[in-house]
């Protein structure tokens, strides 16, 4: 039987570490996925307004086809130069792509990013005339370990989902021959993550073990669509974002690793309601490690996989608000 991993984090995928930074007085932060070599990677993008960097090389057709590093920030726009304090630490480090090796010549490390907006909630955005990212971006680099806060941490720490704090969150699970899928995600979305009238999660049919409080629904009572529960009231374009890395220890090519991606946005929408509005920037992004290669047909397999991402991705978004919800509403 399928089970979450030792820590019940992405980082029980093996090959993963996560490091994050954050800024009290701005009140945002910075979350860094990093394969310890450079992994096969996949994106889809589900959200009406997001905002991205360097996606376009894990498109099909492309040359690189993966990634060095997934980062993860807040701040919008300005948060996008977050990849440049990851990929500061990784050319230190001698990592990045190089078509034709050469001396003298440094390979380019390939960042793929994705940010949320969190320029309105109460920190000190008056930075002068350099933003705080890059700098968080390269602390978080250097302090990637298998361990990790979660809640109030890293490129949510000042996010909001719906009503309620927003925060990181992450899951794991292992499968019985092995095959092991982690999700993490940054919850910063305009739709609620619980039910109306209860205290129960959206995803609370995926939890396992009360890894988000066990909370459970009123059957009884009967469904209305029209009723979103807790979500923001007048949310803004590019203000409402859930961004998230799935990754996996399985052998995957740059093809199945998209297809892994879109099944893995069923997770949001599990997890999130309403998801993916025009106001919305959602973005999960998927790397696999390539440590395990499975037998038997390949769809088989990929479907096996999308569903584990889809609903560890739906447990790491509900752990997000649980545990900034234990920390206080400091957003």
């Amino acid at each position: 039987m399928a089970k979450p991993g030792s820590r019940n984090l992405i980082t029980d995928v093996p090959g993963i570490l996560v490091g994050q930074a954050e800024d009290a007085r701005v009140r945002s932060g910075v979350t860094v996925i990093l394969p310890d070599r450079f992994a096969v990677g996949a994106v889809a993008v589900a959200g009406g307004g997001p905002g991205t960097r360097e996606t376009d090389v894990l498109s099909g057709g492309r040359l690189v086809g993966g990634a060095d590093a997934i980062c993860l920030s807040g701040g919008s726009a300005y948060g996008l130069a977050a990849a440049d304090g990851v990929m500061a630490g990784l050319k230190a480090a001698g990592r990045g792509f190089a078509l034709v090796p050469r001396p003298g010549v440094p390979p380019t490390p390939i960042v793929p990013s994705a940010i949320l907006y969190d320029l309105a909630n109460g920190g000190d955005k008056e930075w002068g005339d350099v933003a705080p990212y890059s700098g968080l971006a390269r602390k978080a680099f250097d302090s990637a370990g298998e361990a990790f806060r979660l809640g109030r941490s890293g490129a949510a720490y000042g996010a909001r989902a719906g009503q309620a704090p927003g925060g990181t969150g992450s899951a794991s699970i292992v499968a019985s021959d092995g095959l092991t899928v982690g999700a993490l995600a940054a919850v910063n979305s305009f739709g609620s993550v619980r039910m109306p009238n209860s205290a129960a999660f959206w995803a609370w049919p995926f939890e396992i073990g009360g890894e988000f409080g066990g909370a459970r629904p009123d059957v009884t009572q009967g469904f209305d669509p029209e009723d979103w529960g807790a979500a923001k009231v007048n949310p803004a374009p590019r203000e409402n974002t859930t961004i998230a890395c799935i990754a996996t220890d399985a052998v995957l090519t740059r093809d199945e690793a998209e297809r892994v991606a879109q099944m893995a946005l069923a997770g949001m929408a599990r997890a999130i309601r309403p998801v993916f509005a025009p106001t919305d920037g959602d973005v999960v992004f998927v790397i696999a490690t390539a440590r395990r290669q499975i037998d038997g047909p390949r769809p088989e397999l990929i479907a096996r996989i999308g569903e584990l991402a889809a609903s560890t991705l739906a447990r790491s978004i509900a752990r997000a608000v649980y545990e900034a919800e234990r920390q206080g509403d400091a957003a």
